[in-house]
């Protein structure tokens, strides 16, 4: 694998070396924003009164992938919530719109809109610079500003005996980020373990007392800072609320932390492991089963997928090697020398038909790598464990979808999806098309179900994917299905156009229910993403139920009757 150094260490004379640069040193293109100082004279022309006491400067937006980008725009950096409510009634006043900015480790337009100029009335708010403060509210709950990193507040909570049930795998999302997204891992009960208390198994949003948003007050005519309790009807909202708000400061609930084993796999033939229901072998399901924590990595035009099992162990097992810090995959988190050479060709040459290629060279990275790290058996504190992703990792773009169901049916969904899915990619590359180079991933969550924050009247996030089904209360599992490929892939809209119709008729609210993940793609036409106007203004709504999607929205638009925070897309959704 390549050292440290040679990150940005390519030939800028290369005319290849823009693209395969970013794939090779993402870091360097990482959510860290570039702040460049404000001339004040220039500040004072173009933001007239601006809050003398906030940090203001010119930044670059860039989404994780870079497919959305904006220069110049005009950012702030508030210390405090009386500073971010100052901010947006400045902007409200002068017409400007503020959209919050975390670490930008997103794919969809929830931010920024792509072809946002830099002279627009967008002002960004950066959370991550200082709303980023810890403390424990009480031995179950803990008090943390929305710009502190994940990887923060798990190792606060470590430090204090406390963790999650599963989060995210990127260390560098912002709190802030994850909550406005319903963010989650990988969880569901294994055979004979019962949550314990402090705990969840759904999304992150799940976990949330209270929060602190800057919202209108009609009778102060001006925004304000509001807290909001978790029994609150308009809390439930707030818990997703897709940057239709700013939240400075949560309480959530947590409890004892656990010690989690991971062992990873790859010898197990992807007709095995997705097999149809009822089949025996090493399916699946029967993984889900035993351990409750599973997630499959399946690189394209391989048979073996990536497959990981967490299971909670109090002591280390024998054959296990202990962890003390997370992200255990140094092969997966810097990127080899042949994959960035393969994706770089692919890039700058429209080499497209590496594709098998570059899918087997990630195989066989992964496998030798667990080998030659010794990170096949590993076990620690769970976020040494569930933290996996660098910044530094392949950048790729990604569809993503939750199926609600029965935990019974899970092995038929994922059977059904990856049949679909590896008969719709052989067909494709019949015709010398090769939309995917990147991988399947699935997970498997439970939902959001309100009693798990251990508070009487807790309402259930309404815009979470994860919000359980009044229709159906049988459902309480969820099967999270994601597709990658590298930015700019021909053929990959219509591809995933096709899986995206294939989902939402196979899990239409009979047995099951398709909902989009908010923070990748979905809404796809032959052409582009986020761009099937039914699929945004009809299908997503439909997927929440009408009175969910009506309160949700209704309630959004009464906090903030002015769009203050918001933009074109997200009018779009909440028309």
């Amino acid at each position: 694998m390549p050292p440290a150094d040679r990150v940005g260490a390519e030939d800028p004379q290369d005319p290849s070396w823009t693209r395969r640069g970013f794939l090779r040193s993402a870091a360097a293109l990482a959510a860290v924003p570039v702040l460049l100082a404000a001339d004040p004279a220039v500040a004072a022309a173009e933001l007239p009164d601006f809050p003398a006491a906030v940090a203001l400067y010119r930044s670059a937006y860039r989404n994780w992938v870079g497919e959305i980008t904006a220069d110049g725009l005009w950012a702030c950096a508030p210390e405090n919530g009386e500073q971010a409510a100052a901010v947006v009634n400045w902007a409200w006043r002068h017409g400007w719109t503020v959209r919050p900015r975390g670490s930008s480790h997103g794919w969809s337009p929830l931010t920024v809109e792509e072809g946002t100029p830099s002279d627009a009335r967008v002002l960004l708010v950066d959370t991550a610079s200082r709303l980023t403060g810890l403390a424990l509210e009480s031995a179950s709950s803990v008090r943390a500003g929305t710009g502190v990193t994940m990887e923060a507040l798990l190792t606060y909570l470590e430090g204090h005996g406390l963790g999650v049930t599963a989060a995210p795998a990127p260390g560098d999302l912002t709190l802030g980020g994850a909550l406005a997204v319903d963010a989650h891992g990988t969880a569901v009960p294994a055979e004979g373990e019962r949550r314990l208390p402090g705990h969840t198994y759904g999304s992150l949003s799940n976990l949330v007392l209270s929060l602190t948003a800057v919202v209108w007050d009609e009778d102060g005519g001006a925004y304000v800072l509001r807290t909001f309790h978790r029994d609150e009807a308009d809390c439930a909202a707030l818990l997703t609320h897709l940057g239709r708000t700013l939240v400075t400061e949560v309480v959530l609930r947590v409890g004892a932390n656990t010690n989690l084993r991971c062992v990873s796999r790859v010898d197990i033939p992807a007709g095995e492991l997705f097999a149809a229901p009822g089949e025996e072998g090493r399916t699946f399901a029967s993984y889900l089963e035993e351990s409750g924590r599973v997630e499959a990595i399946w690189f394209a035009f391989t048979e073996f997928p990536w497959l990981k099992v967490w299971s909670v162990s109090p002591t280390k097992p024998l054959t296990s090697r202990r962890v003390t810090s997370p992200y255990n995959y140094p092969f997966s988190d810097n990127v080899p020398t042949l994959v960035a050479d393969l994706a770089g060709r692919m890039v700058s040459d429209a080499a497209w038909y590496l594709a098998p290629v570059l899918g087997n060279a990630q195989y066989d990275t992964a496998a030798l790598g667990l080998v030659a790290t010794l990170s096949a058996d590993i076990w620690g504190p769970s976020k040494n464990t569930l933290l996996y992703l660098k910044p530094t990792t392949l950048r790729v773009t990604a569809n993503g979808y939750a199926v609600l169901t029965t935990r019974d049916q899970v092995q038929r969904v994922v059977s059904e999806f990856t049949s679909h899915y590896r008969e719709r990619l052989t067909a494709y590359a019949a015709r010398g098309r090769f939309p995917v180079n990147g991988t399947v991933e699935i997970r498997v969550t439970g939902l959001d179900e309100p009693a798990d924050a251990d508070l009487v009247g807790a309402r259930a996030p309404l815009l979470s994917a994860l919000r359980p089904s009044e229709e159906h209360p049988e459902w309480d599992t969820a099967v999270w299905l994601d597709v990658l490929t590298l930015p700019g892939t021909p053929y990959a809209e219509m591809f995933l156009r096709e899986i995206e119709l294939f989902l939402l008729d196979a899990y239409d609210g009979g047995h099951a229910l398709t909902r989009v993940e908010w923070s990748k793609g979905w809404a796809y036409t032959d052409e582009a993403v986020w761009s099937d106007e039914e699929v945004i203004g009809t299908v997503v709504p439909a997927s929440f139920g009408e009175s969910a999607w009506g309160q949700a929205a209704g309630t959004l638009d009464r906090l903030d009757p002015h769009r203050v925070l918001g933009n074109g897309f997200l009018d779009r959704l909440f028309r």
